[in-house]
């Protein structure tokens, strides 16, 4: 889960960023992955978002979010869950069963 505590609070200033990203009208699809989702279809989607990530004119702004929110899942910035943790160097969570 997202943790709130680290979210920027309600002023516009913080999250207008997001009115000018690539990804505004696209939809989460191909951004997060649905559950299970593993191997080649996995690797197509995260392929596939970081492709609009790349053109994205608002990608540092998006990163930076995810890596101070510790943003959990999905593409942010152009990187997988995975590599912002392989970046910020956490560990994944266990799944709770």
């Amino acid at each position: 889960m997202t943790d709130l505590s680290r979210l920027p609070g309600a002023a516009l200033h913080h999250w207008q960023w997001q009115s000018r990203a690539a990804c505004r009208a696209l939809g989460p699809g191909r951004f997060f992955h649905p559950a299970g989702e593993r191997g080649e279809e996995r690797e197509d989607r995260d392929r596939a978002a970081k492709e609009v990530c790349a053109r994205c004119p608002v990608r540092a702004a998006c990163l930076e979010h995810a890596l101070r929110t510790r943003e959990p899942f999905g593409v942010w910035g152009g990187l997988t869950e995975e590599e912002r943790r392989a970046l910020t160097g956490r560990t994944a969570r266990p799944l709770s069963v």
